[in-house]
């Protein structure tokens, strides 16, 4: 059994598998072991690993099952006390590790935590991903500790501190097997988008805690699969988050907030085509209300079991406000100031 088990999700991603694995070796070899798991890539990707990287363990998944389900698929492959989930565009750093291997091994009541997300391209500022730390707000709006909506901050050290977060990124996230595995891992439905936030806030909601640990950081390129303005990353992302807010969100919340929510995505949708000049988008999103709709009774068991196993109506990451009128109508740009 290993103790921590960095795990790369790889979909015909040769050339970045080439530019920052040497890094994940070269700085984990001594406290982790890494596998890759190939989601039936059609590049060369297997064939650099073997020649170029025999020591990584290699899984190979019979097609592309998506982020969530291939990642699914690929742990039940690998037996370890802690998983690191890592994007193949990420570069590491020396001891990126250890701050937090320490931390998880003295708070047991912390399932899982991330590193602090640099730009690779900037250096001196966060990324877009993850940041240092997410949060939610009142409607279901992700945003992090460095990024609200598209204002990226630059990293002057205001948030080199460790806070609990109600999420942490999918690009380099560390958890417990034993938690990843009890709330079910990854919800495969998803495909890629949010699935993240849905397994960090069933972990919250179970009474779980959850870390950026800003000691640690790394470099990440970002949006390597899927550019942002791509209508399928649209689609995916008010479809699934949408469907996160069903599984997640109480009782007493819901009907409020999908009210609401119903409303935003529209008014979304119109500022998309009218002001952005974005058919793709608009469609985009019209598709996903459509989708969620059709889907939504696959999810009431999923939704009854959280429901039931919650301990907390209240998390404190699970902010009441709306980050939109936060930031578009108060000017708070910056975590620093909500």
């Amino acid at each position: 059994m290993d103790k921590v088990a960095i795990v790369i999700l790889n979909w015909n991603g040769e050339k970045m598998l080439a530019q920052y694995l040497p890094t994940v070796l070269n700085y984990s070899r001594d406290e982790a072991t890494v596998y890759v798991a190939d989601n039936a890539s059609t590049d060369n990707s297997l064939e650099l690993l073997r020649t170029q990287f025999p020591e990584c363990r290699i899984i190979v998944l019979e097609k592309n099952w998506g982020f969530a389900e291939g990642y699914n698929k690929a742990l039940k492959e690998v037996d370890a006390e802690y998983y690191l989930l890592l994007n193949s565009d990420i570069e590491v750093t020396h001891h990126w590790l250890t701050p937090m291997i320490e931390f998880m091994d003295v708070h047991p009541e912390v399932a899982a935590c991330q590193p602090k997300l640099l730009s690779i391209f900037d250096r001196d500022s966060f990324e877009y991903a993850g940041a240092s730390g997410g949060f939610l707000d009142r409607y279901g709006y992700p945003f992090c500790r460095g990024r609200i909506f598209q204002t990226v901050e630059r990293d002057n050290g205001q948030y080199d501190y460790a806070m609990p977060i109600l999420w942490a990124t999918g690009a380099a996230l560390m958890i417990r097997a034993k938690d990843y595995w009890e709330v079910g891992g990854l919800d495969g439905r998803f495909f890629a988008h949010c699935e993240e936030i849905d397994l960090c806030w069933r972990l919250r909601l179970r009474g779980r805690q959850l870390y950026c640990l800003p000691e640690s950081y790394v470099y990440h390129v970002g949006g390597g699969t899927l550019p942002k303005s791509n209508p399928m990353k649209t689609f995916l992302n008010f479809r699934n988050n949408l469907t996160m807010l069903y599984k997640c969100l109480s009782d007493d919340e819901l009907h409020h907030v999908m009210r609401w929510r119903w409303l935003l995505d529209y008014v979304a949708a119109w500022q998309t085509l009218i002001v952005n000049r974005n058919v793709g988008d608009f469609r985009a999103i019209y598709r996903a209300r459509r989708a969620f709709k059709r889907w939504r009774k696959e999810f009431d068991t999923d939704r009854q079991t959280i429901q039931a196993t919650r301990v907390s109506a209240d998390i404190p990451e699970h902010y009441t406000f709306s980050i939109l009128w936060k930031y578009y109508f108060k000017g708070k740009k910056y975590f620093s100031q909500l």
